[in-house]
């Protein structure tokens, strides 16, 4: 059985790297307890999910920015988590960060003039957008 031990290897780093993501996502909510509350992001979720919709179709956006889109979408419709939900805290925490990393992807791939033609919310969740995309708040128009 020669595939035996790399299968073992293999197997234990997946377990190690799901570990230290888990310690990480468990001491960042315990250093912040208020990053968003969550009264705010039930506001916001169906103004999110609209505007992920809406990045699907936009045709102006490059193919895959509009695959890494379909993925969250199907990721978070998903009864599968990388942690259950129902897990105190960091249940919801790593759905958040993975819809901040590919709004990041989509983001740098298409712009801030896809997220700002896109989003249909209020100018507070779109601020909130910007912040998990990675972008500073667009400078107020004068």
């Amino acid at each position: 059985m020669p595939w035996l031990e790399p299968l073992l290897v293999i197997g234990g780093s997946v377990l190690l790297a799901y570990a230290v993501a888990l310690a990480s996502l468990w001491l960042y909510a315990r250093k912040n307890p208020g990053a968003v509350a969550l009264g705010d992001a039930l506001k916001l979720l169906p103004d999110l999910l609209r505007f992920l919709g809406r990045l699907v179709s936009d045709r102006e956006l490059p193919l895959r920015p509009r695959l890494a889109l379909l993925f969250l979408l199907a990721y978070l419709a998903s009864p599968i988590d990388l942690v259950p939900d129902f897990i105190p805290v960091i249940g919801y925490a790593d759905d958040v960060l993975v819809v901040a990393l590919v709004l990041r992807l989509v983001v740098r791939a298409s712009g801030r003039q896809s997220l700002e033609r896109n989003w249909t919310g209020s100018s507070a969740g779109l601020l909130l957008v910007e912040k998990l995309s990675g972008l500073a708040p667009a400078a107020p128009a004068d």
